[in-house]
């Protein structure tokens, strides 16, 4: 089991807080299991997807797709690490904080990321047992058949990860984006 130490300090981004009472955060919880360790196959594999999903996507998109089913599935963990891939890859924090009302907040988008949202949605819920033919033909309009191709293995791909991420509870806040990294 991955072990963390307690979250005692504030949040990185909490603000300037100089002069001020801290308040006390909820300590940090720990990892239920090292999946990625335990079974690396797999991590490779699915390193695999997002490599191919992302060949012909454009990056903030692709952030887009995986920030909203991370935020339907309830994956902390992803919705942190993509929120901050998205703001590496030059997306806004605005359209980020718009992203979970973005039906509401559709003059942020464009037409096209809007399709990809809906689609999104459609995939990651799936309530009514299928992705209807509206939200389908909708996404067809905008991206071609590679693309959409690429949309729908990019959605299947990070709800995959978000099912592993929430029921390992992996701890959100410590992921840098790939371009800090190098």
């Amino acid at each position: 089991m991955t072990t963390t130490a307690p979250n005692t300090a504030l949040p990185a981004d909490a603000g300037d807080t100089q002069g001020t009472e801290q308040p006390a955060y909820a300590p940090e919880h720990k990892a239920r299991l090292a999946f990625i360790q335990l079974h690396p196959d797999f991590y490779q594999a699915m390193v695999g997807l997002e490599r191919a999903n992302a060949k012909h996507l454009d990056p903030t998109l692709y952030e887009l797709i995986k920030i909203r089913a991370s935020q339907i599935n309830h994956c902390a963990f992803c919705v942190d690490m993509h929120s901050k891939e998205a703001l590496a890859a030059g997306e806004t924090t605005q359209r980020i904080i718009q992203l979970s009302a973005w039906q509401e907040a559709r003059h942020f988008y464009t037409e096209r990321e809007l399709a990809a949202l809906a689609l999104t949605e459609a995939v990651t819920v799936l309530t009514d047992g299928f992705v209807p033919d509206e939200v389908y033909a909708e996404a067809a309009r905008h991206f071609d058949e590679t693309e959409l191709a690429h949309v729908i293995g990019a959605i299947t791909t990070i709800n995959a990860w978000n099912r592993i991420a929430v029921t390992t509870r992996m701890v959100p806040g410590h992921h840098k984006p790939r371009a800090a990294q190098r």
